[in-house]
């Protein structure tokens, strides 16, 4: 069976680099970090809108592209590759995917062509704060018309204008689309890590919602929603270690050091080569996930949950070890290493951290070996 992108994919995955090279630079990415007003890169948020990437995977009756999953991985390994300061994950991964997944035909028709026309940026609301989210012990209630609750933290809920919340509602948890633009919606920003890419505290207090999905289902859904979004995140991971394994590849060749090029010294060697087998490691595990995701394959609990580990696992090793290449360059402002350590970080606990998808992997293969 062959694993492998197609040939428009891969000139899709090129054009994308292209394009992110010259109008998303860590330039780009450290203005939004130097700024304590700036959210987002607004410049290159207008930029992605206008290439239809927020459309990627929205069938064409909905205004997207209508191209499809595997087109929005490529794309994602390159947003991560570039670090891009932009809610392109929350709005496409998590809000995109939550209404494909559970909202009606006129919820669809009505939300999804403003979320590809950059119209609508979403995020989705579930963590009530430390820990793994639990249906069973929510907070935030939905009483089928409006929601009242805490969500803490949302990843770009500050930019958001529309969120996907998953509220308690009755004996069970739904999911609930609420316009964060209405009244009862109050937000303050959170301090995280990782600045480039925004979170907030939202409060509901008898904020207006709609239901997508049947009552009860909020649970099951949410996993499911996490699933699709985990294979995504970690296309973004493996495209930020990547970029990690070559710039601590290009430091060696171009520091010397008595004479000759650090590279040449077993230690950085056999850093570089540990790199570069996780990294190959995360990418088999990101293409079985990929084939899951595009295919709607009932393997999907378990390859999320396998290239969300191993691309965690890679992203993490490949920004601390390339931190160690540079030496004593590497922990200073001046040079790029520290996004990438940022970026890392921060991706290995959104949408749950690495702990949560083991427990779900074993699940996965618990249920696939008992059936």
């Amino acid at each position: 069976m062959n694993f492998d992108f197609s040939e428009d994919q891969k000139f899709l995955a090129s054009e994308a680099r292209k394009f992110l090279s010259a109008q998303c630079t860590t330039a780009h990415v450290r203005e939004v970090l130097d700024d304590d007003k700036k959210s987002h890169h607004e410049g290159v948020w207008k930029q992605v809108v206008e290439m239809g990437w927020l459309g990627t995977a929205i069938p064409e009756e909905y205004g997207g592209l209508g191209l499809g999953m595997l087109e929005l991985c490529v794309i994602a390994e390159e947003m991560g590759r570039a670090l891009a300061p932009v809610p392109f994950a929350s709005t496409v991964y998590f809000f995109s995917e939550a209404l494909k997944l559970a909202a009606s035909e006129d919820q669809k028709k009505d939300i999804l062509p403003k979320v590809a026309s950059g119209e609508v940026i979403g995020c989705h609301a579930a963590s009530e704060g430390p820990g793994p989210v639990d249906a069973d012990k929510l907070k935030t209630t939905f009483d089928g018309s409006k929601v009242s609750g805490t969500k803490i933290p949302v990843t770009d809920g500050d930019v958001a204008t529309h969120a996907i919340v998953l509220a308690k509602e009755g004996g069970g948890a739904s999911l609930v689309l609420v316009d964060l633009t209405a009244q009862g919606v109050s937000r303050s920003p959170v301090q995280t890590l990782e600045p480039t890419r925004s979170h907030a505290e939202i409060k509901f207090d008898g904020a207006p919602g709609v239901r997508i999905g049947e009552a009860g289902e909020g649970a099951s859904l949410n996993e499911a929603l996490l699933d699709r979004a985990a294979v995504l995140l970690a296309f973004e991971q493996l495209g930020g270690a990547d970029r990690c394994l070559e710039m601590g590849t290009e430091y060696a060749k171009e520091r010397y050091a008595f004479g000759r090029p650090i590279g040449g010294n077993q230690a950085i060697k056999h850093k570089l080569a540990e790199m570069y087998v996780k990294n190959q490691v995360a990418r088999s595990n990101c293409y079985y996930g990929a084939w899951a995701l595009s295919t709607d394959a009932s393997e999907l609990p378990e390859a999320a949950a396998s290239s969300r580990l191993a691309a965690s696992d890679a992203y993490w090793f490949a920004s601390k070890e390339n931190i160690q290449t540079h030496g004593g360059m590497g922990f200073t402002w001046e040079v790029d290493c520290h996004l990438f350590y940022r970026r890392a970080k921060l991706l290995a606990v959104q949408a749950g951290a690495p702990k949560v998808w083991k427990e779900k992997l074993v699940s996965a293969l618990e249920r696939k070996n008992a059936a």
